[in-house]
């Protein structure tokens, strides 16, 4: 075998060198395996990235937000405010990979195109524009939100004006002073870019297809004896963060809502509105999105605050969420979103009532009028949790492709492994709890099971390990007998169960049962030689 051959053969191949693609590879070093991460992006940080549009920030805590393995980073490493903004995420994952030296294991502005799967010989050749590699075990850690949603807006190719995607943003600044800005799209991204553009343009109009519920974020700067206290505690709040349903310190509420007064939850409601905010508003009670009675009190709360905030009853109207309940949808944490509609310069078009035409050469035409604008903002989503996977031709046993496997819906063992495809691992992949916890912790927990998983391979001598169709299918429906129970299902048109791809199956992805739920049958199913699986 020639040296260049075998420069391009690995045990491990890594594909996304973002959170989880990043502690992957530390933690196949850690098992003296040979490992390459396959980005492609011209930098480290995934979704944190390409995602830098002004006002971006995680909604969970930034001292929740971090890895966890090493003590040594996670005192060293200072944040600055109790909601890390993008340009501080990505300044943290940067020294991670410094201190852990992964960049010479990284090979950037590197898609991959091709995967494919070899019976005979137990492995995976990776196919890329440039080449190919061959490796014992894939680690696929594409990342849950980073396929935008394609540009289908009739007549977009005409605006002669500037077009941002917060999805991918210049990375230099963008100057919006003295000019009419368009922004579509009012999800997580719209929410938190919108404020800014509403400061800085000389106009601003937020076209609206649905409204979503948003809770004040409460962000601040974060005081140094705060940090110290917390550092000088961080095991022991770390384990607490691993039994809460997500993974997080967010005082959950352990008393069902349902065996609570209306004015014992209006009080519960309103002292997390207006001290806690942020996530933490959806974990008052534990049956906030199983119970109809609590999810619409909690509903109504958020909609009473939005006319208390919003002066322009019809605006505000306009603004409240009643198609689905609180949680049917992903909530947005915002920092003055609903404020904006005070301005003079900021105005709501309802697309439900007045949908777009199409775009012109000057700016947006309704149904309506034409609205003239100088720039377009586009915050219009992802192909949520299975986009990144099926971006890739994945062919596993006897050619059979992913993506003609889940044509009806994403299956898979544990969110972890999917029948038919040996030795690929999913991180925090659909039918795990992903999205609806500390996606820092899962991907810790994904990827040290995942090591683990190798390592007791080794010691057996293994070289082949695959889920079977039956774990598979029960893990499957168990996944949405689950999310059955809650809001999720009767959501129009969530990303958590695919609806807002035209085309995409109806299946509820994320497990919603709790993350310590989720990790105790995963730890289960290790410690019960890995039942569902077949090793080889």
């Amino acid at each position: 075998m020639s040296v260049a051959v075998q420069d391009r053969t690995f045990d491990v191949l890594i594909v996304g060198a973002g959170v989880a693609g990043l502690y992957a590879l530390h933690r196949m070093r850690t098992l003296g395996l040979r490992a390459k991460v396959l980005e492609a992006g011209a930098g480290i940080g995934g979704t944190w990235y390409w995602n830098r549009y002004p006002g971006a920030r995680c909604d969970i805590e930034s001292l929740d937000y971090s890895y966890s393995f090493s003590e040594a980073i996670q005192q060293e490493w200072e944040w600055s405010e109790r909601y890390a903004a993008q340009p501080d995420i990505l300044r943290y994952i940067k020294h991670v990979a410094s201190t852990l030296d992964l960049h010479r294991d990284i090979v950037l502005n590197t898609r991959v195109e091709k995967l494919e799967y070899d019976a005979s010989a137990r492995q995976w050749t990776l196919t890329t524009a440039k080449e190919r590699m061959v490796a014992r075990f894939v680690i696929m850690a594409t990342g849950c939100l980073s396929i935008p949603l394609d540009v289908a807006i009739p007549g977009i190719e005409s605006f002669e004006g500037k077009v941002y995607r917060t999805s991918n943003w210049p990375h230099g600044p963008v100057d919006f002073h003295d000019l009419r800005v368009g922004l579509i799209g009012t999800g997580s991204s719209g929410v938190q870019v919108a404020p800014i553009l509403a400061r800085d343009a000389s106009h601003l109009t937020v076209f609206q297809r649905t409204p979503n519920y948003s809770i004040p974020s409460h962000n601040r700067t974060l005081e140094a004896e705060f940090i110290k206290q917390w550092k000088a505690d961080y095991s022991a709040r770390r384990k607490a963060a691993r039994q809460t349903r997500n993974f997080t310190n967010n005082d959950a509420g352990t008393a069902p809502g349902c065996d609570q007064t209306f004015e014992q939850r209006e009080h519960e409601f309103e002292r997390r509105w207006r001290e806690t905010g942020g996530i933490g508003f959806m974990y008052a009670f534990p049956d906030m999105t199983t119970d109809a009675t609590v999810n619409e009190h909690a509903s109504d709360f958020v909609r009473r605050k939005i006319r208390e905030i919003v002066k322009d009853q019809e605006v505000a109207n306009l603004l409240c969420p009643r198609d689905y309940g609180i949680g049917g949808k992903r909530i947005c944490v915002d920092t003055g979103y609903f404020e904006i509609f005070n301005r003079a310069n900021v105005k709501l078009v309802d697309l439900k009532t007045d949908p777009i035409v199409r775009v012109t050469a000057t700016g947006i035409m309704t149904q309506t009028r034409e609205f003239a604008l100088d720039a377009l903002v586009l915050a219009l989503g992802f192909d949520a949790m299975t986009g990144a996977l099926l971006r890739v031709d994945i062919r596993g046993r006897e050619g059979i492709s992913l993506r003609e496997r889940w044509k009806e819906g994403p299956r898979t063992y544990l969110g972890i492994a999917v029948a038919g495809f040996p030795n690929l691992f999913i991180v925090t992949g659909p039918g795990s709890p992903s999205v609806f916890a500390n996606m820092v912790t899962s991907v810790e927990q994904h990827v040290d099971w995942i090591a683990d998983c190798m390592s007791r391979m080794r010691e057996r001598g293994d070289t082949c390990i695959e889920a079977t169709v039956k774990a598979e299918a029960d893990w499957f429906a168990h996944v949405a007998e689950v999310g059955a129970r809650t809001m999720l299902a009767k959501a129009a048109n969530s990303w958590y169960v695919g609806a807002n791809v035209p085309g995409k199956p109806r299946v509820v992805m994320p497990y919603m049962g709790g993350a310590p739920q989720y990790e105790e049958i995963c730890n289960r199913v290790a410690a019960e030689n890995y039942e569902g699986f077949i090793r080889a």
